[in-house]
């Protein structure tokens, strides 16, 4: 089931994915003759259509994560239209996917395609937009930015302000050095790949990385007085969520910790 939104000059198509008993929203969104990644696999019949029925002539992916590229293999076979991802992702898009099996079981199974790499700026019809490179959710994570328009097209960057679990192979540190660097930039609303359109996109970025700055100083905080990483765990993230046993640990809370723990270590050893 999808639905679509207008805001400024974007489509927002809002897919509806039924994850763990509960409806998980999905974005594509479409501006300038330019679709900004394709959803997963699990909502390709929902897509078609409006693929169909749509004026675009190119594909930019904000990373390679299956619930972002599901339905770009069903673009590249029946509308030839040329896909984008940050370099790191090319060859992996171009394998056969290979992610846990709750992961298939929410999103789909992606088929393999074929992507060209992004460059420090991309053209769509008639707009020049900044690729920012923006690790830390994924390693080829981008963010795609037009200041004069003042939009953020932000992938994954955002997601919500408070940051509860996040994947084993991710980095706290290095998120918030990305928020850093597209903070540093002008704009206004920020298009969310789960969130939706947000007005006031900036303001809300920013707030998230006051949360995670608090939550890194809690963290240290907890670890010079000695607690190990399973103990401020505990202690910051008393809860026990759902998606931590569904995702077999691959979704926790305790990576959180790590990570901080480990850019702080990190951060030591050079200094």
């Amino acid at each position: 089931m999808i639905h679509i939104y207008n805001h400024e000059d974007v489509v927002c198509v809002e897919g509806i994915v039924k994850r763990r008993g509960r409806d998980s929203s999905i974005y594509v969104f479409l501006t300038d003759g330019m679709l900004i990644d394709t959803g997963p696999k699990m909502i390709e019949e929902s897509l078609i259509p409006f693929y169909q029925s749509s004026a675009f002539e190119s594909v930019v992916l904000t990373h390679s994560h299956e619930d972002h590229v599901g339905t770009a293999a069903w673009i590249e076979n029946n509308l030839n239209v040329p896909i984008y991802i940050h370099d790191r992702g090319v060859a992996f898009c171009s394998q056969q996917a290979d992610y846990p099996e709750y992961r298939q079981l929410t999103w789909g199974i992606r088929e393999p395609f074929h992507a060209h790499p992004l460059k420090k700026s991309f053209h769509s019809r008639t707009l020049d937009w900044k690729v920012l490179e923006t690790p830390g959710h994924a390693h080829d994570h981008i963010a795609l930015i037009h200041e004069k328009t003042g939009r953020l097209f932000a992938g994954d960057l955002f997601l919500g302000i408070k940051t509860k679990v996040i994947l084993r192979e991710e980095s706290i540190p290095i998120l918030m050095s990305s928020i850093r660097l597209v903070l540093s930039h002008d704009f206004q609303a920020l298009y969310c790949a789960h969130a939706g359109y947000i007005a006031n996109g900036k303001a809300m970025l920013q707030k998230k990385l006051d949360h995670l700055e608090n939550l890194t100083g809690e963290i240290l905080l907890l670890h010079g007085r000695g607690m190990s990483a399973d103990e401020i765990n505990r202690t910051l993230f008393p809860m026990n969520l759902p998606i931590v046993e569904a995702s077999e640990g691959e979704f926790d809370s305790i990576h959180i910790v790590t990570s901080v723990l480990a850019g702080y270590e990190q951060h030591d050893s050079i200094c």
